[in-house]
């Protein structure tokens, strides 16, 4: 096999879901395929990470050329109420099923000693300092995954909210037990807008 081949082919494998197999089919599916396909492929690929960066606000994904996201930039939002969720895809999940038109905020990941993800690691400052500087009180809906990672995320945000003097600046809402045995990026809408919909005080 040429080791151009075999480059790709551990390359692919590398991706998550991929089996060495599967690697190996998507390797020869890109050798057989149009030149132009391959190169606008190998664009995209490029420009993910030169032409995408974060939101200044909410720490979501945007245009290089722009500081705020769509959600963030829009008048129309209700900026009063703050959907924290774990990953982009949740934030995706959520605006999908087209009934909220609040704001977020993303952390990327969980607290996670095991997985060598710590307070440090993740975006609590900015909303510390959203609540803060905030004029109004504030909603914080803790839109969480039911695993362990996420009970100590929403844990240590509760508590510092605390620690910090910030209680009578936010009202603390979780998701119902309607989520119970979903990830939100999994849900179906009718779980996911109930869950949302007879959220409970924190």
């Amino acid at each position: 096999m040429p080791e151009a081949l075999k480059q790709l082919i551990n390359s692919i494998s590398y991706l998550p879901w991929i089996w060495e197999k599967s690697a190996t089919k998507l390797a020869f599916f890109l050798l057989n395929s149009n030149q132009n396909f391959v190169e606008t492929l190998s664009e995209n690929l490029v420009n993910i990470k030169e032409k995408v960066h974060f939101c200044n606000e909410c720490n979501s994904l945007t245009d290089i050329n722009k500081k705020k996201c769509t959600i963030c930039e829009s008048t129309t939002r209700d900026k009063k109420t703050i959907a924290i969720v774990e990953e982009y895809l949740d934030m995706i999940t959520i605006e999908e099923s087209g009934w909220y038109k609040w704001v977020y905020h993303i952390l990327w990941w969980a607290i996670s000693p095991i997985n060598w993800v710590f307070i440090w690691d993740l975006h609590f400052e900015w909303l510390f300092k959203k609540i803060s500087e905030s004029d109004n009180k504030l909603e914080l809906i803790l839109a969480t995954n039911p695993n362990i990672e996420w009970e100590a995320t929403s844990t240590y945000i509760t508590e510092e909210i605390s620690k910090r003097w910030l209680n009578y600046k936010v009202k603390i809402t979780r998701l119902s037990r309607w989520l119970s045995s979903w990830y939100i990026e999994y849900a179906d809408n009718i779980t996911l807008i109930n869950a949302l919909k007879e959220r409970k005080e924190v």
